[in-house]
């Protein structure tokens, strides 16, 4: 690695937050913040549905009596390919966490800092949520896969995209990964969760296990 991509690694964060009910759950994100130093907003802002649709698709989902499903896709930003060279810094426990469980692969390329702490420089692969453009990534990645499957983007509002199915239209809205999906028959708003789930998964299980440093 250069110098330069060092110097622009992100730092990586762990917050772990106690639940209602007793259990422990962790969030691991990058502090992307860094990056407003040489990013433009044009080369990170995303697109958001507006009120004014989410309202006016909620009236025609009453008038027509549809059925309406609210989901989100489950690590729904680490389905997006990241589409730059962006390279983050583990340090100390997430580091060793790292190395136990792939050792072959990242011990060789441990290196150590003047205080002894143990570091690893990693190339993210997929847009890891933090990082400024993980939003713009994801809508890139839903959009083309609706309008793969004949759905067609709302030329006024691009986070809704319709479909005529059976007859009926669907309509898919969302912000950032939290999705709308309704049409009047329940069955074709379960078959298109399904097939986001089932297409996105199938994303990151075709993701090659290799190190790039």
């Amino acid at each position: 690695m250069s110098q330069d991509k060092k110097k622009k690694a992100l730092r990586y964060l762990m917050f772990l937050k106690e639940k209602h009910d007793g259990s422990i759950k962790a969030r691991g994100c990058t502090d992307g913040l860094s990056q407003r130093d040489y990013t433009t907003k044009n080369e990170t802002s995303s697109p958001t549905v507006s009120l004014e649709a989410m309202m006016l698709s909620c009236a025609i989902d009453t008038k027509e009596g549809r059925y309406i499903a609210v989901t989100d896709i489950p690590g729904s930003f680490l389905h997006a390919d990241m589409d730059q060279d962006i390279h983050m810094l583990l340090e100390g426990m997430i580091e060793e966490l790292i190395v136990e469980l792939e050792p072959k692969l990242y011990r060789k390329y441990i290196w150590r800092n003047k205080n002894n702490k143990p570091m690893l420089y990693i190339k993210l692969r997929k847009a890891l949520y933090g990082t400024l453009q993980v939003e713009l990534l994801f809508w890139k990645l839903l959009s083309n896969t609706l309008k793969e499957w004949g759905f067609k983007i709302n030329k006024y509002d691009q986070w809704v995209a319709n479909k005529t199915i059976n007859g009926k239209q669907c309509t898919a809205s969302w912000h950032m990964d939290d999705l709308k999906i309704s049409h009047v028959d329940k069955k074709v708003v379960e078959d298109v969760i399904r097939l986001l789930t089932k297409k996105l998964e199938e994303k990151v299980r075709s993701l090659p296990q290799e190190a790039e440093y």
